[in-house]
């Protein structure tokens, strides 16, 4: 599964989900970077001017990463200074604890652990 997302500076977004966020490109389709974020799960940013969409300031989407310490996590993050960053926070009925935080072009990222 790729879930695509759509930026109007591409080369910003790859720097932050390669440098800040640690993926790896797995396929450079030019205008469309691949990312492996699972297994059988990625990520793809798009140069929006040659996409099947185009960048929208309205941002329904969220990329959930799954981590062993998220708090460690977040001292990191919180060290860079993303825009939207949340503390991390526990939910007893999700069994999860999680914190947010924007990449450079608004898409909400979540990091979470899930609580024993």
């Amino acid at each position: 599964m790729i879930t695509f997302l759509y930026y109007r500076d591409l080369s910003t977004a790859m720097r932050f989900y390669e440098d800040v966020i640690g993926l790896t490109l797995e396929i450079d389709q030019g205008w469309s970077k691949i990312y492996r974020v699972t297994p059988n799960g990625y990520v793809g940013l798009v140069d929006e001017s040659r996409g099947s969409h185009r960048a929208n300031d309205i941002k329904p989407v969220q990329i959930c990463i799954r981590v062993a310490d998220v708090d460690a996590w977040y001292a990191y993050i919180r060290d860079i200074g993303p825009a939207g960053l949340r503390e991390p926070r526990s939910s007893a009925e999700l069994k999860i604890r999680a914190f947010v935080f924007n990449d450079p072009e608004g898409y909400q990222i979540e990091i979470q652990s899930a609580l024993a």
